[in-house]
C-alpha cells in the first residue's frame, strides 16, 4: 500500500530524509517513531504528495507521488499534527463542509457525516461549537473528517499530542478499530511506548535516517540479547549475589538499588542458558528467602535506546 525507494529531501546541505526505504501492506498499523526533526513530518507530506522530494520514488496504493498525485489524493486520509478548526460552526456543519470539499453528493453528506462522527464516537457532540470541544475531541473530530471520504490510508502526524492519558487510550483504541476496518495507517509519535502494544510494525528513524524496521517482537528481541534476571531476597543481597556470581549459568551480577520495592540483583545469564529455576532452587537451598523474580523487561523506549546508541553522532 505504501512503498518508498531512496526517498531523500534536501535543503541545501542539510537532509531532513536520507534514503528512505519503507513498505507497508495492506491493513499494516505501522508506527513511524523518533525525536522531533527526525524526518517523519517530512516523510508524511511527501507521501501525502504536499511536499516533492529531492530524489527517489514513493508509491501509495500503487501510484506514482510524481505522475499521479491527485488519484493519491482520493485515497489517503492525511491528518496533520496541527490543523485549523472554524469555531463558528457546529461539528455537524464542520463535517458537511468538507464532505463538499470531497465532492461528496448533497443528498449524502449527512449520512457520511454522521457515519464518521459514530466511527469516533463524537455523535453527542454533533450540535455543539467546534470551539466547545476539548483537545482530544478536536483530535478525534480532526480524524472524522479525514475518513469523509472512506481513504484506504492514513496518514496521521502525531495525533496523540497534547493529549491528556485518557484521550490517549481513547486514540489509541480508535486506531486499532480502523485498523479492523482494514485501513493502512501510518502513525507518527515521538512518545515512544504509547505505539508498542497498537502497531505491529514500527520504525525508527533518527536524523532523517530509518535505523530499524520490522514487527515490535523483532525489535525487542535485537535488544534483549541473553535472559536477564532481576531477583529481591531478604536481608543483605551480597551473600546472594556472591552466591550467584559463582553458578556456571550465570555471565555476572549488578545490584540496583533504584526499585522503589528494595534493591533487586540483575543477573545476566550465560550463553545458552534460558531457564533460571535452577538458580532460584540454588538460592533457596542455601537459604535465601527469595522474594520476587522477573524477567528484565525491554520495552520500546529501551529498544530505540539501544538500536540509536552509537548510530548517529548528536545532534539537534
Amino acid at each position: 500500500m505504501i512503498e518508498t525507494i531512496d526517498l531523500t529531501k534536501k535543503y541545501g546541505d542539510f537532509s531532513a530524509l536520507e534514503a528512505l526505504d519503507l513498505k507497508l501492506e495492506q491493513g499494516d498499523l505501522f508506527g513511524f517513531i523518533g525525536p522531533n526533526g527526525a524526518g517523519k513530518t517530512t516523510t508524511i507530506r511527501i507521501l501525502a504528495t504536499l511536499l516533492a522530494p529531492s530524489w527517489g520514488e514513493a508509491y501509495v496504493c500503487g501510484q506514482s507521488i510524481y505522475t499521479h498525485p491527485r488519484e493519491i489524493r482520493h485515497l489517503i486520509g492525511y491528518m496533520p499534527d496541527i490543523f485549523g478548526v472554524y469555531d463558528d460552526m457546529r461539528v455537524m456543519e464542520y463535517l458537511e463542509f468538507f464532505a463538499a470539499a470531497y465532492r461528496i453528493d448533497g443528498a449524502k453528506r449527512r449520512e457520511v457525516a454522521e457515519r464518521s462522527l459514530d466511527l469516533v464516537d463524537l455523535m453527542f457532540k454533533r450540535n455543539e461549537l467546534v470551539t466547545s470541544l476539548s483537545r482530544g475531541m478536536t483530535q478525534r473530530l480532526g480524524l472524522a473528517r479525514v475518513l469523509l471520504h472512506d481513504p484506504q490510508v492514513l496518514l496521521l502526524d502525531e495525533p496523540a499530542s497534547g493529549l491528556d492519558p485518557r484521550a490517549r487510550i481513547e486514540m489509541r483504541g480508535l486506531l486499532k478499530r480502523l485498523q479492523s476496518l482494514g485501513k493502512t495507517i501510518l502513525v507518527s509519535s515521538h512518545i515512544l511506548p504509547e505505539l508498542a502494544d497498537i502497531c505491529n510494525r514500527v520504525g525508527i528513524i533518527e536524523h532523517g535516517r530509518l535505523l530499524a524496521c520490522g514487527e515490535v517482537s523483532d525489535l525487542l528481541a535485537q535488544v534483549r540479547g541473553r535472559p536477564t534476571v532481576r531477583i529481591r531476597v531478604a536481608g543483605e543481597h551480597a551473600p546472594a549475589a556472591s552466591l550467584l556470581e559463582r553458578a556456571e549459568e550465570v555471565l555476572g551480577v549488578t545490584v540496583d538499588t533504584s526499585t522503589t520495592e528494595g534493591d533487586e540483583l540483575v543477573v545476566a545469564l550465560a550463553d545458552g542458558v534460558e531457564n533460571h529455576s535452577a538458580i532460584i532452587a540454588r538460592l533457596v537451598a542455601e537459604g535465601h528467602e527469595v522474594l520476587t523474580v522477573r524477567l528484565q523487561d525491554v520495552n520500546l523506549e529501551t529498544a530505540f535506546l539501544e538500536l540509536t546508541r552509537g548510530r548517529l553522532s548528536s545532534g539537534t
